[in-house]
């Protein structure tokens, strides 16, 4: 089939004004099971209470992980759709299914746009259900750890150092996220408190896409020079996922 005819054309709103990076540690061989509950049964139902997802993955560096986003107008539009959702029918009709797979759900990053286009806008398609076809795509989040604030100096530095650097060996930034240090307007689900954090999301054709920008930023100069200013300029060294969009996911 086309992709006329396997997708949805939605109208495109403004970027998010909040986003949660979220990291699942399921339990062994359940991975593929949670995603396709997911797919099929959690997608349209969050977003018809207000939220957005943004996009659902597997980390390629651990079979037991599952990464998602999550996106809202802003922190009170959160608080009033997680509470319309998980206080809804869909969530009691499939939370314990869900929870089955789970071991930890709390490794939440909450974050924000670093500057107004630099956030990530729901897409204006998705596969429907039923959608099979894996992505070939490869996206990335670069989770630069502080020990201030992005905004204090960070991330000046990153969009005049680091950001050409990766642009020039073939990774455009997808998003560049910075901490939302709003505290949190739904505490039945934990986010990670006392965190400052740049996040860089790109995205790539394929493996091989992203194994040429690696060997591009070994042979980079201005690589070397911006990696060098990294390492004095982060509370630990970067942290960097590698994720496989799901069937259904809008980042593909």
């Amino acid at each position: 089939m086309d992709l006329v005819e396997t997708t949805r054309a939605r109208p495109a709103p403004a970027d998010c004004a909040v986003v949660e990076l979220r990291q699942y540690t399921l339990r062994p061989g359940m991975r593929d099971v949670l995603i396709e509950l997911f797919d099929r049964e959690f997608v349209e139902p969050q977003e018809a209470v207000g939220m957005s997802v943004l996009g659902q993955f597997r980390d390629l560096d651990d079979p037991e992980r599952f990464v998602w986003l999550r996106g809202f107008p802003d922190m009170q539009a959160r608080a009033t759709a997680l509470t319309a959702f998980y206080d809804g029918p869909v969530w009691a009709a499939h939370r314990d299914a869900a929870r089955e797979t789970m071991v930890d759900t709390d490794d939440v990053l909450l974050l924000r746009p670093a500057a107004p286009g630099a956030g990530l806008s729901p897409s204006r398609a998705r596969p429907l259900h039923g959608a099979g076809a894996l992505p070939q795509a490869l996206v990335t989040a670069t989770i630069h750890h502080l020990d201030d604030p992005a905004e204090d100096g960070f991330l000046a530095f990153h969009e005049r150092v680091v950001e050409p650097a990766l642009r020039a060996a073939g990774a455009p930034a997808l998003a560049t996220l910075v901490t939302e240090p709003a505290a949190n307007t739904y505490p039945r689900l934990p986010v990670r408190e006392g965190e400052r954090v740049l996040v860089r999301l790109a995205r790539f054709l394929d493996r091989a896409a992203y194994d040429r920008h690696r060997t591009a930023l070994e042979r980079s100069p201005a690589w070397r020079l911006a990696a060098m200013e990294l390492e004095h300029a982060l509370s630990r060294p970067p942290e960097t996922l590698r994720l496989m969009p799901t069937a259904r996911s809008a980042i593909r």
